[in-house]
C-alpha cells in the first residue's frame, strides 16, 4: 500500500517537473526549426575556390536554402571568421532580403540591404586570412517575423540586435579557406631566378627578378 502510495505521488510530480523544466522544449524565442543553407561552390567545411577570395575575383559565392517557416517576412545573412587574430571579422552583412528568395547567385548585387564588413564598407569581402593559416568562414541565414529597420551600412551588431525576438529559424554553412607561406604559381612562368611574395589585403603577387 506504501508503495503504491509513493507511485502515485511521483507520477503527480512528472507535470510539475516537465513544466519547470520547459518540457524538453526551447526557451522562447529561440528558433525551433532549422534551415538548410548551401552553396553550389563549396562543401560544407570544405574549401571555399579562390574566385571567392581577395586572392581572386572576391565574388560572393552562390547560396541556397531551404523553405523557411510560414510568417517569415524577411531574411538577414551574416558571414564571419572567428579566427581573426584582432578577433571575430565581419565579411558579409545583408538583410531585408524578400521572403520568397530561395537563392543568391554569384556576385549577387541589387538584393536586400547591404550592410557595413569589417572593412567598414558595404557589401561582400571574402576571405582574406593572414599567409600561412588556414580560416573558418560561417556563412548565418535568418528568417525573421519583420523587416529590420535599419539603414544601408548597418553593422553586425546592429542588426543582430534588431533581429532579437523575430528569428523564426536560421541556417549556417561553414567554409575554410587558407593562405600558403608562398603566393600561388602563376600560369605562363616556367623558369623564376628568384621570386619575391608580397601580400596585400587583397592580392598575393609574385615578383620575378
Amino acid at each position: 500500500m506504501k508503495r503504491r502510495w509513493i507511485w502515485a505521488i511521483g507520477l503527480a510530480m512528472i507535470p510539475v517537473i516537465l513544466s519547470a523544466c520547459g518540457g524538453g522544449q526551447p526557451p522562447p524565442g529561440e528558433p525551433t526549426i532549422r534551415l538548410q543553407l548551401e552553396s553550389s561552390a563549396f562543401q560544407a567545411e570544405g574549401i571555399i575556390p579562390s574566385r571567392h577570395t581577395c586572392d581572386g575575383e572576391d565574388l560572393s559565392p552562390p547560396l541556397s536554402w531551404s523553405e523557411p517557416p510560414a510568417g517569415t517576412r524577411s531574411l538577414a545573412l551574416i558571414c564571419d571568421d572567428p579566427d581573426a587574430p584582432a578577433g571575430t571579422w565581419v565579411h558579409w552583412v545583408l538583410f531585408n532580403l524578400p521572403a520568397g528568395v530561395r537563392s543568391l547567385p554569384e556576385g549577387v548585387t541589387g538584393m536586400g540591404v547591404e550592410g557595413s564588413n569589417s572593412w567598414k564598407r558595404q557589401g561582400y569581402g571574402g576571405p582574406c586570412p593572414p599567409t600561412g593559416s588556414t580560416h573558418r568562414y560561417y556563412f548565418k541565414l535568418y528568417a525573421l517575423d519583420t523587416t529590420l529597420d535599419l539603414e544601408a551600412g548597418a553593422g553586425k551588431q546592429a542588426v543582430e540586435q534588431a533581429m532579437q525576438g523575430h528569428i523564426l529559424a536560421e541556417g549556417q554553412l561553414m567554409g575554410r579557406y587558407g593562405r600558403s607561406s608562398s603566393c600561388p604559381p602563376t600560369q605562363g612562368v616556367t623558369v623564376m631566378v628568384t621570386a619575391y611574395c608580397v601580400t596585400t589585403p587583397f592580392k598575393c603577387t609574385t615578383f620575378s627578378v
